[in-house]
């Protein structure tokens, strides 16, 4: 942006983010049609649309935008029907990705999404290539206070039924079965802690270390899956080192 006005650049970063918001909008409202097309536009009785909901939320998505969204689902909005996918392979460097997607024309996503892997340097791959590398878990993250007590979080989080939980500089987080999330999630909230977020997600079982133009390139396959409107969600086992 080198010679550009401060107004300009400042119009950059809005148009850029609206563009991002946007973007998330439109994922989270395929969501939604897609979580009340399945279980109905009650989120008192449908979990996933239930969860769908509270992540527009999140994002500060309109209730207009989510309202609009379930009664396209339940059908009494005409739009556009959407069927879920999941496509598999590897980046470079051989890291595993597994990508949900969320689309109204296969063959153009399908082509898509080859397009980006081979780009980068990946590889798709076939239906199960690396689905048996993730496990699906429950994930509640809790906000961090400035000096929070881990053996006592610790404790609770084992006596709500958590399997594992991580503590980094910015984030706690709480590792469940899947089954189990929304009662450990009541259990903490119930002690006075501030659950952040809680979803299902696929953790990796293996992790393959990535560095130098192996790593950058990785970073761009996963970015660029990321930006595409059909994808939802992107699970790697890649770590990044310092190098």
């Amino acid at each position: 942006m080198a010679g550009h006005s401060k107004w300009a650049n400042i119009k950059h970063k809005k148009e850029k983010a609206d563009a991002q918001k946007g973007k998330i909008y439109t994922k989270l409202s395929r969501l939604i049609m897609v979580a009340a097309r399945e279980g109905g536009g009650d989120p008192d009785t449908n979990p996933r649309l239930k969860d769908a909901i509270q992540k527009a939320k999140a994002v500060n998505m309109p209730s207009e935008n989510i309202n609009r969204a379930i009664l396209r689902g339940t059908g009494e909005l005409e739009g556009v029907s959407y069927e879920e996918m999941v496509y598999e392979g590897y980046g470079p460097g051989g890291g595993a990705i597994l990508i949900e997607l969320m689309t109204d024309n296969r063959n153009r996503t399908a082509g898509e999404i080859r397009h980006i892997f081979d780009k980068y340097g990946g590889s798709l791959g076939e239906s199960g290539c690396v689905a048996w590398i993730f496990d699906k878990k429950g994930i509640i993250t809790l906000e961090k206070k400035s000096d929070p007590d881990e053996g006592q979080i610790m404790m609770e989080a084992i006596e709500a039924g958590a399997e594992d939980i991580e503590i980094d500089d910015e984030n706690i987080k709480i590792i469940t079965a899947p089954d189990n999330l929304k009662e450990v999630q009541e259990y903490l909230i119930g002690k006075g802690f501030v659950v952040s977020s809680a979803e299902l997600t696929l953790v990796s079982k293996t992790t393959v270390t990535l560095s130098g133009d192996t790593a950058d390139r990785m970073m761009k396959l996963l970015e660029t899956l990321e930006e595409n409107d059909d994808v939802q969600n992107v699970y790697c086992n890649v770590e990044f080192s310092n190098d």
